[in-house]
């Protein structure tokens, strides 16, 4: 999604890109969002339920006592005149089927990763690298957990070549903006290659 709009004073048009927040299960999605969300975030979160035990891997997450059923929506502005509009992806499998809704018209998205874990996230990159939406994996870092370095996981991921990787803590404002950063210069480099290639 990508829209445009005057700001207050009327003047300049403003830019408002769409993008998605992935990954598994207790990977810190909500976080993210809320972390660095201006404005209070939305949040369709539910208390786990017994029925739920026999769907949900919680190994390792043993803490986790919500799960989002919905989405996650938050809006942060990068600069002047962008901001971007996030969208928190239900992490279980049972909810993908709102995935095609929510990328519609995304300019990109994060795929957040946990080292424990780390093959929660496979289905989320092979999500958007079968539907060629730019994204970067972002590795939540998490106390305890082994460190990983950005080619490390990268290789375990087997991601295509460029795929950005970046480390971060989602609980960090600063962090997470600098996610949101470097995934809509890549998109940016992305789409401007695409649009290159589609008319040479």
């Amino acid at each position: 999604m990508v829209s445009e709009h005057s700001d207050a004073a009327g003047d300049t048009a403003a830019l408002a890109l769409k993008i998605l927040v992935a990954g598994g299960f207790g990977v810190g999605k909500t976080t993210l969002v809320g972390a660095v969300s201006e404005i209070r975030p939305l949040r369709t979160e539910e208390l786990l339920s017994q029925a739920g035990q026999l769907v949900d891997d919680t190994d390792g997450v043993d803490q986790k006592v919500t799960t989002t059923v919905a989405m996650d929506f938050g809006r942060i502005t990068i600069r002047s005149g962008l901001s971007l509009y996030l969208f928190g992806t239900p992490g279980q499998d049972r909810f993908w089927f709102l995935w095609d809704e929510l990328s519609q018209g995304a300019l990109g998205a994060v795929v957040l990763a946990d080292t424990r874990r780390l093959e929660d996230c496979f289905p989320a990159v092979d999500y958007f690298e079968h539907r060629r939406i730019p994204f970067v994996v972002a590795v939540n870092c998490f106390a305890g957990a082994r460190a990983y370095g950005a080619h490390d996981v990268s290789r375990a991921l087997d991601l295509d070549r460029g795929t950005p990787v970046v480390l971060c803590d989602a609980r960090d404002r600063d962090s997470g903006k600098e996610v949101l950063i470097r995934l809509v210069e890549y998109a940016g480099r992305m789409h401007t290659a695409r649009l290159l290639d589609s008319v040479g």
